[in-house]
């Protein structure tokens, strides 16, 4: 049986799934809202609702255990309340303590740094200027924990307002648009 693999621009909004099984999510947007795909595919990890970018789709277990397993990087495009100091980078770098489902967790070092051309970034409102200043950071993590980067980002004083993957590996969203499906190979 021929195995499919997609890349996806999934939109701020929606859950990375296509069926809604809990009666506590039942008014949510699912991907199946947008992509008309076989029963059989699945997300390979997840974004949160509140999340956005780059999402691959695929039919085969194969490759989504080893995205998921592997130390596979994950580039997020990140903007922050407030201008962002280079000693909360440093910490960012080093690993900050979060909590994972109840307990202390220290995130392992990772590639963090202050981004500043960001056009190629899909614009979305996200507040008025007069609500304070912003900034973008790029931050590269091989692990993958529950809302991890916003944990991070708020642990080091500057709370999450956007969050963009951009790349996971080799996958990279380039200038796709939200909704946006390509097949891809592997």
């Amino acid at each position: 049986m021929k195995k499919n693999y997609y890349k996806i621009y999934k939109p701020y909004g929606y859950l990375s799934q296509f069926v809604n099984n809990q009666n506590r999510r039942k008014n949510k947007k699912l991907l199946s809202d947008l992509f008309q795909l076989t029963k059989d595919t699945m997300a390979v990890g997840r974004l949160d609702e509140k999340s956005e970018g780059l999402l691959l789709l695929t039919t085969d277990g194969k490759f989504s255990n080893y995205i998921t397993s592997s130390k596979i990087e994950k580039e997020y495009h990140v903007m922050v309340d407030g201008k962002i100091t280079e000693d909360a980078i440093a910490k960012l770098k080093k690993g900050v303590e979060i909590s994972v489902n109840g307990k202390a967790y220290t995130t392992k070092s990772c590639n963090a740094e202050l981004l500043h051309n960001t056009s190629h970034i899909y614009d979305r409102f996200v507040r008025d200027d007069k609500h304070g200043s912003t900034s973008w950071l790029k931050i590269t993590i091989t692990e993958g924990k529950f809302r991890q980067v916003r944990k991070m980002t708020a642990k080091v004083g500057f709370p999450t307002l956007r969050l963009v993957r951009v790349r996971i590996g080799d996958y990279k969203l380039e200038n796709m648009k939200p909704g946006e499906i390509l097949e891809i190979s592997y």
